[in-house]
């Protein structure tokens, strides 16, 4: 499968938002109506053929710090806890067939695991929130939208294997 990579523009945009260069392609995939990145889609290994287990970053910086601010309230435990196990182990393991038809490369060790990197559990908020702004079904993405009042229509989404 081939990867769309952004343009100069939106390395420069996503880039300035988190303040340091990316290792690795990427796409924008998930945007603010205005155009403005919101979550971008790694290519599954970074230039040098390391494995990038993170496949949708959430780069917003406002809605970054938000799900910040509940992983500092003990929000990754509370949130494993409010949901089916089931539907969890579903969400990552779709999340690494995403990745998986992602991969370009096979001279390299593949990334594993599901959202956030683990197949069991739940390790990373921004993880599934940036997965279920992609139109993913995130039962941990979905409660994470909830409670910091994420209005989900209120993007535009482009591109997603999600």
């Amino acid at each position: 499968m081939s990867f769309v990579e952004a343009s100069d523009d939106e390395r420069r945009s996503v880039e300035a938002l988190l303040g340091r260069p990316l290792a690795g392609r990427f796409a924008v995939v998930v945007r603010h109506r205005d155009g403005r990145p919101v979550v971008i889609e790694n290519e599954p290994h970074l230039r040098d053929g390391t494995p990038m287990p993170t496949l949708f970053w959430l780069v917003d910086p406002a809605l970054a710090d938000a799900v910040s601010r509940l992983e500092g309230a003990g929000g990754v435990h509370r949130f494993e806890g409010l949901v089916d196990p089931a539907d969890l182990a579903a969400a990552h393991d779709a999340y690494a067939h995403s990745r998986a038809a992602a991969t370009v490369r096979t001279d390299a060790v593949a990334p594993s695991g599901g959202v956030g990197g683990t197949r069991v559990g739940v390790k990373c908020l921004h993880a599934h929130l940036a997965y279920r702004l992609t139109g993913a079904d995130d039962p941990v993405g979905e409660l994470v939208a909830a409670e910091i009042g994420v209005d989900l229509g209120a993007f535009v989404v482009e591109g997603a294997r999600g």
